[in-house]
């Protein structure tokens, strides 16, 4: 492991490494058919129109990769789509940025009407048919970045997707209709996702297997339970899905209140088996929920809205991929992160 990053100036290092026929080469870890493996010759990425080249400070592991890894979506290519970087061409070269991970065409009526994380043309970063940050360097559209203010830190910054991402559900949900809700999952999503809720809702609790993790919630004064100990039934307004387990709806939909909302955050590659009955007796609204708004999440670190300070529990390097990617599972890790360059 690698000790933390530092949040000062930055002197971007060039690693040139050519492959047997003058190629330039970078070192990534790549999924195909065989599974995941890490090479230390993969071809540099070659930008497209409108896209830049960043060179990768920081990536970090979600679930999603873990789930990709098991099969899910059948992607095939370099993993990772949470990052900070340093850009090398386009108006924000040589700043640090972070990346959303949709690529979208722009000119659909999809994208024409705000909904360009649907477009259906779009390839999304380390996910479906574009190469991801788990590498030295990674090709994204310009489009897609946004600048890293100076005193946000790389490792607030690697955590812009994700807490994105939990900022989603106060865009799709009025948050100051709801009385109390519980967030189902104890890991790094859910601790954002709690974070946010606590600032609209009055109650939130969090319900979870590890008691570790949840002793992170507590400290931050959100009440846990055990997976045990959840209840009571059918009484919460809302109810936060994000187990990255199969048997988080069948879990979310026995808490829910009558007329409540359940919110999808999971996605795995198994497939759900169980009986829809109570979303029509107890008419629940479930609403899936995905990317969210960089601009309010770095707005969200820059003024210290969620602590995010001890969130990264472990860091590795790229050739150490096998050690990180077991210990994004293990019951003591939160985030893991890859140490990519200085």
């Amino acid at each position: 492991m690698l000790p933390p990053a530092n949040a000062g100036l930055y002197v971007r290092v060039a690693f040139v490494h050519t492959g047997p026929h003058g190629k330039l080469r970078v070192k990534a870890i790549v999924l195909n058919e065989e599974g995941v493996s890490y090479h230390d010759d993969w071809p540099e990425p070659v930008p497209q129109q409108g896209e830049v080249v960043v060179d990768v400070i920081q990536a970090g592991i979600c679930e999603t990769d873990l789930q990709l890894a098991r099969g899910y979506m059948g992607f095939s290519g370099v993993l990772g789509h949470e990052f900070v970087g340093v850009a090398r061409t386009g108006s924000m070269a040589e700043c640090r940025v972070v990346g959303e991970i949709n690529c979208n065409c722009g000119v659909c009526t999809r994208c024409r009407s705000g909904l360009g994380n649907h477009c259906p043309k779009r390839t999304v970063v380390g996910i479906d048919r574009h190469d991801g940050a788990f590498a030295e360097r990674l090709a994204i559209p310009e489009s897609c970045l946004h600048a890293v203010p100076d005193s946000v830190s790389d490792d607030q910054a690697v955590l812009t997707e994700p807490l994105a991402a939990a900022l989603q559900i106060g865009e799709q949900i009025d948050l100051t209709a709801v009385n109390n809700a519980v967030v189902l999952g104890d890991g790094r999503l859910s601790l954002l996702i709690a974070s946010m809720l606590v600032r609209s809702v009055s109650e939130v609790q969090v319900v979870g297997k590890h008691q570790e993790k949840l002793e992170r919630f507590e400290r931050r004064g959100i009440p846990t339970m055990r997976l045990e100990q959840a209840g009571p039934e059918k009484s919460f307004d809302l109810v936060v899905e994000v187990t990255g387990s199969p048997s988080g709806l069948p879990l979310a939909l026995s808490l829910v209140r009558p007329r409540g909302t359940v919110v999808m955050k999971t996605t795995v590659a198994a497939e759900h088996q169980m009986s829809l009955a109570a979303v029509v007796i107890d008419e629940i609204q479930i609403v899936g929920s995905r990317c969210g708004p960089f601009d309010r999440a770095i707005n969200a670190l820059l003024d210290h809205q969620v602590d995010v300070a001890d969130l990264i529990t472990h860091r590795y390097r790229l050739a150490d991929f096998k050690q990180a990617m077991q210990t994004a599972v293990e019951p003591n890790a939160l985030k893991v992160v890859f140490e990519i360059r200085s």
